[in-house]
C-alpha cells in the first residue's frame, strides 16, 4: 500500500499491482518445455513411514491408469527413488537443460542420486544449498508433457518443503502416516503446516498399519490399534486407505521393480486424488 493510499482497498489504489507492500507471488516458471497439467506433494512430516514407497506406489499406479507421470524426488540429502525403480545411469547432459532419467514404464524421474559418481555419496549442503537444487528440479528439468508431477518431500516442515510449497504450482499434497500416536502427533505438523500455506490436503494415506501372519492368516496391530480413520475423519480430510506392513514392497524396491507391485488401494487412491 502506498503512501497517499486512504484505506486499505488495494483495488482502488494508484499503485495497485506496483506496490511494494503488495503480497509477491515466489512461484518460480518451470523450463519452457514442460507442459505440467497437475503438480502434486507426498509429504510425512516424520522419517520412517514410507513416504517415498507410497510416491513411488502413486507414480506407478498413475501411470498403470494411462497419464503421463513424472516423479520429483526432493529429498535432496536422503534420496531412495532411483533405487526403487532400478534406474543406474546418470543424466545425459542436453543444451537446454537436464533430462530426466526415464523408469521402464515410462516415469519421467528426477533425483540427486542421478547426478552423484556413486549412489552412496553423502550430501552434505546446508538449507538455502538444497533449496536452489529443488529450483532447478523444477526449472531446468525438460519435463515434457506430463499430466501428473509428484514431489517426494523430504520428512519435516523445514527448508525443502517450504521450498516446494512456495516455488510449485501445488494443487494438492497426499499426507502419510504410521499408526503410532507418536508419528500422528509428528503429522499433524505437517498438515498445519499445509493449511498455514494454504495448500489443499487431497487425502492421508496410512502405512505399516497391520501384519499379516504368513501361516494363518491374522491381523496383527503392530503398533497397536489405529486411530487414524477416526483422527482424519475429525480433520475433515479423505482416508485413501490402509497400507500393511508387506515384505514383497520391500524386496520389490530393494530389486528396482517397485513398478510390477498391483495394488488395489493404490488402484482406487489414485482415482480419489485425480477426482478431486
Amino acid at each position: 500500500m502506498s503512501d497517499s493510499c486512504s484505506d486499505s482497498a488495494c483495488s482502488s489504489c494508484a499503485s495497485a499491482g506496483t506496490c511494494s507492500s503488495a503480497p509477491k507471488s515466489l512461484l518460480a516458471e518451470a523450463h519452457p518445455s514442460a507442459n505440467i497439467q497437475h503438480v502434486i506433494a507426498v509429504m510425512s512430516g516424520k522419517g520412517g513411514v514410507g513416504k517415498s514407497s507410497v510416491a513411488a506406489l502413486l507414480a506407478t499406479h498413475l501411470q498403470q491408469a494411462g497419464y503421463q507421470v513424472g516423479l520429483l524426488d526432493a529429498d535432496i540429502t536422503g534420496p531412495s527413488i532411483p533405487k526403487m525403480f532400478g534406474i543406474t545411469g546418470k543424466l545425459k547432459p542436453h543444451p537446454a537443460g537436464m533430462l530426466p532419467n526415464t523408469s521402464s514404464s515410462g516415469i519421467k524421474v528426477m533425483s540427486i542420486n542421478l547426478l552423484l559418481e556413486n549412489e552412496d555419496d553423502p550430501v552434505i549442503w546446508r538449507g538455502p544449498v538444497i533449496g536452489g537444487v529443488i529450483r532447478q528440479f523444477w526449472t531446468d528439468v525438460l519435463w515434457g508433457d506430463l499430466d501428473y508431477l509428484l514431489v517426494d518431500l523430504p520428512p519435516g516442515t523445514g527448508d525443502a518443503p517450504l521450498t516446494v510449497m512456495q516455488l510449485l504450482p501445488l494443487e494438492g499434497i497426499v499426507i502419510v502416516t504410521s499408526p503410532q500416536d507418536l508419528a500422528l502427533m509428528v503429522v499433524k505438523k505437517a498438515i498445519k503446516m499445509a493449511q498455514a500455506m494454504e495448500k489443499p490436503i487431497l487425502g492421508v494415506i496410512e502405512n505399516m498399519a497391520y501384519a499379516l501372519c504368513p501361516h494363518c492368516g491374522e491381523r496383527l496391530d503392530l503398533f497397536g490399534v489405529s486411530k487414524t480413520v477416526e483422527i482424519v475423519a475429525d480433520l475433515g480430510y479423505p482416508f485413501l486407505g490402509s497400507l500393511p506392513l508387506d515384505p514383497q514392497i520391500a524386496t520389490l524396491c530393494d530389486q528396482g521393480r517397485i513398478e510390477d507391485l498391483q495394488s488395489p488401494l493404490f488402484a482406487q487412491a489414485v482415482q480419489t486424488i485425480t477426482k478431486r
